[in-house]
């Protein structure tokens, strides 16, 4: 069980970024209407909302305004379900559920889909961008340029790529090997994450030496995240996941439980918890929420 410290932060911050929504997403109007709703549809109601608790928590140790940080972590937010209503088009995974729920294309259209994910990641950049994010437009030039580039093509689009790639592989009878997938899922998943543990230090102008600790920490915890994920995809229940489970194997992709077989992929899934734990010793201040987010990436079953 995880702990009730984390829990409660979680639940918090999860609460706070549900009512940011609403007020930085566009409101429903006119012929745009649809695609207001298809937004909305994509952003809300759902979701760990592990990247802002991981923006908010960082910002929270440099003394940073809750109604700075949870705007950051909304515009994050907003990025990351983008990605899964791409994600989730017939062309790139093909899913027909999300978070228990129809994926956004099934419950409004295809286009309508396309056009939502589009709207995300360009509302994402426009409230980093207004200076209710921070009143230093230094400050919110580096944000917009850290996540454009954690979002890119040496970010998560790149990594979205190479995944085709692997599946174009696999129909060849060939898999990518151990460094590959870890490069792939250091861009597909873990740029965004890192990104989300810096963004909170970017904030409140932490040292250097502070920056690289989040970063460090991030990149463990993105990448048993992955890790949890590949188990989840093995073992999971569709239920409880809200999503279609076991498709990778079925698609003939390596993956790290593939590759390291069940008990070899929660080790090192553990090792990777372990060594983000101890980059948080770096850094002043009360730690413990993001101990417990390391600890909870490895145990959740959802």
């Amino acid at each position: 069980m995880s702990d009730p410290l984390f829990q409660a932060a979680l639940a918090e911050v999860a609460a706070a970024v549900e009512a940011e929504l609403p007020r930085l997403l566009p409101q429903p109007a006119g012929h745009t209407a649809k695609l207001d709703h298809a937004m909305a549809y994509a952003c809300l109601g759902g979701g760990k909302r592990l990247r802002p608790l991981l923006t908010v928590a960082g910002a929270d140790l440099f003394g940073v305004a809750r109604a700075q940080s949870l705007r950051a972590a909304a515009a994050l937010e907003m990025l990351h379900c983008y990605s899964l209503v791409h994600d989730d088009l017939p062309c790139m995974d093909d899913d027909d559920l999300r978070r228990g729920r129809p994926t956004v294309h099934k419950a409004f259209d295809e286009a309508t889909a396309v056009l939502a994910g589009d709207g995300l990641q360009a509302q994402a950049f426009a409230v980093l961008a207004d200076p209710a994010t921070h009143p230093e437009a230094a400050v919110r030039v580096e944000l917009v340029a850290g996540l454009a580039a954690a979002a890119g093509p040496r970010g998560m689009v790149g990594g979205q790529a190479i995944d085709l790639l692997a599946e174009e592989l696999a129909g060849q009878g060939k898999t990518l090997d151990m460094a590959e997938i870890g490069h792939l899922q250091a861009l597909k998943t873990g740029a965004l994450i890192g990104f989300a543990a810096e963004a909170g230090a970017i904030l409140g102008g932490a040292a250097m030496a502070e920056r690289q600790a989040l970063r460090a920490y991030a990149d463990a915890i993105g990448l048993a995240f992955q890790i949890a994920d590949d188990i989840l995809d093995h073992e999971g229940d569709a239920a409880m996941l809200g999503k279609r489970v076991g498709k990778d194997a079925a698609a003939g992709k390596a993956t790290f439980v593939g590759l390291l077989g069940l008990d070899g992929a929660r080790a090192r899934a553990a090792a990777l918890t372990s060594a983000a734990q101890q980059h948080l010793a770096a850094l002043k201040g009360d730690t413990g929420v993001l101990h417990g987010l390391a600890a909870f990436v490895i145990t959740r079953r959802s």
